[in-house]
């Protein structure tokens, strides 16, 4: 049967993304559609150990070939979207005058801008999670402001959740200084969390249903 619908997969390139957002394509493909994993090439070398008879995989840039040095963490982070927004907006345009036009992007919670990509381009896109719901709704509540740094008190209360303490929390909630990019990144997946028509979740329902 010809394979008329394309979707394309964006991880964010490091392996614990990488390989959650594989085995989801892997699972996408087995239904019938073409399905094509993007890469970056600061893990292009990675991802050529990368076997599938399903999945195609292609590589756009990030920038890491450019000889560029940053003072932070945060400039690093900004020199990436810029540069893999264009790489990807080149990229869709080139799939989109092939023989297999691609319908739906389905890009890593932690690239929100890639819905605004796939939007201009005539795609349709949705977030995919790759950690657990449990933890994801705690990174959504702290973002409406319903876990307060400086923690207050013994415990937090969070819809659908037992009390949490301070032990609970991933580390660089709890002392948010520590890791200060990674802390706006993790809360920033939810910049534009209710225009996607979908989303997805790397865990069992069964499993986290009250969070879910």
């Amino acid at each position: 049967m010809e394979r008329k619908i394309h979707i394309l997969v964006l991880p964010y390139p490091i392996q614990g993304h990488i390989n959650p957002m594989l085995q989801f394509s892997k699972r996408l493909a087995s239904k019938g559609p073409r399905v094509t994993l993007i890469t970056t090439t600061s893990i292009s070398e990675s991802t050529q150990a990368i076997s599938s008879h399903s999945v195609n995989i292609e590589t756009i840039s990030d920038g890491s070939a450019e000889s560029k040095t940053f003072d932070t963490t945060d400039a690093h982070f900004e020199n990436f979207i810029v540069t893999v927004t264009q790489s990807l907006t080149k990229f869709i345009e080139t799939q989109n005058n092939s023989n297999h036009p691609p319908n739906f992007l389905i890009y890593d919670s932690v690239m929100p801008w890639a819905l605004d990509v796939a939007r201009q381009l005539g795609l349709d896109g949705a977030p995919f999670f790759t950690q657990s719901g449990s933890v994801n709704a705690i990174y959504y509540h702290a973002n409406r402001g319903a876990i307060k740094f400086p923690f207050e008190g013994p415990t937090a209360s969070l819809p659908s959740m037992p009390p949490l303490g301070i032990t609970d929390l991933p580390s660089f909630m709890s002392n948010t200084g520590s890791y200060p990019a990674l802390y706006s990144i993790v809360l920033n997946q939810f910049s534009n969390f209710d225009q996607p028509n979908w989303i997805f979740y790397n865990t069992f329902y069964d499993l986290e249903e009250e969070v879910c």
